[in-house]
């Protein structure tokens, strides 16, 4: 089961959650950091493709342990779940997170993001 939360990165530990067509990480009691595309430069599902091919999760710094250590990166190989999905996002303010999240969430973020 999918934690909906944010697993590494910026904003670790806060929650991950969609309501009234708001998809956000929680990061206080009424506030949040919405997951549109006004905020968001790039994301990447990293999907059983992505974790078989070893070759091509390395060649990617986006993903790769410089950036969200090697926490981060082994949390998106064992993510095998059914339903279960990592989402490596990059804000347009610099700030990284990796995101777990179940169907419904992963479903709105690419709605809001294509």
């Amino acid at each position: 089961m999918a934690k909906n939360k944010v697993i590494a990165g910026d904003y670790e530990g806060f929650p991950v959650h969609t309501s009234f067509g708001v998809t956000q990480i929680t990061t206080g009691f009424v506030k949040g950091i919405e997951l549109t595309k006004n905020n968001v430069e790039t994301y990447e599902i990293l999907d059983e493709t992505k974790r078989k091919s070893a070759a091509s999760a390395v060649g990617r710094a986006f993903v790769g342990g410089v950036i969200l250590g090697p926490v981060g990166w082994l949390a998106g190989l064992s993510a095998k779940s059914k339903g279960t999905h990592i989402i490596a996002v990059e804000f347009k303010d610099g700030k990284r997170s990796l995101l777990e999240v179940d169907d419904k969430i992963r479903t709105a973020i690419v709605k809001k993001l294509f």
